[in-house]
């Protein structure tokens, strides 16, 4: 090895270890972000699916975000935010006429812990779901009141 060329095996490993480190932190960042993009179909889902199943839009917004945060958290997706909007307002229809409700989840994902250059802060995935209603199954508006034609457990007539 020549005296000038001293020096150089070390500068060239460290250039080649700074290179695959980029790559590494790159690869777990887009694997956070598609992951957490997953997550977030699968909770705006279980969201739409357990709003779907209440009586009341009261009690279905406030399943609907429960199970979205519980299938975010099974899941293990570090969202700094999350937000959980559920569309009720076909609660209304009439017993006997197909209806739906729906869920858009947010969640703020943080990649600022990865270092990388150029790389923003967090990036935001959100996921829209819709699930039927069951056209004759009894609801209500929220409110306590009965729609025309249902009927709540307990009552008769």
């Amino acid at each position: 090895m020549n005296r000038s060329e001293r020096g150089s095996a070390s500068a060239e490993a460290m250039i080649a270890i700074t290179a695959i480190m980029l790559v590494l932190l790159l690869a777990v960042a887009t694997g956070r972000v598609v992951i957490a993009g997953a997550a977030v179909e699968a909770a705006a889902r279980d969201a739409a699916r357990q709003a779907s199943i209440a009586r009341t839009g009261t009690q279905a917004t406030s399943r609907a975000r429960a199970g979205a945060r519980d299938s975010l958290r099974s899941q293990g997706v570090p969202c700094t935010s999350i937000n959980v909007q559920v569309d009720t307002t076909r609660f209304a229809t009439p017993v006997g006429r197909p209806a739906s409700v729906s869920a858009t989840v947010t969640c703020v994902v943080p990649l600022a812990d990865l270092a990388f250059p150029g790389l923003p802060g967090s990036v935001v995935r959100r996921a829209k779901s819709t699930s039927p209603l069951d056209p004759y199954r009894g609801r209500s508006l929220g409110s306590g009141r009965a729609m025309p034609g249902s009927h709540r457990s307990g009552e008769t007539g």
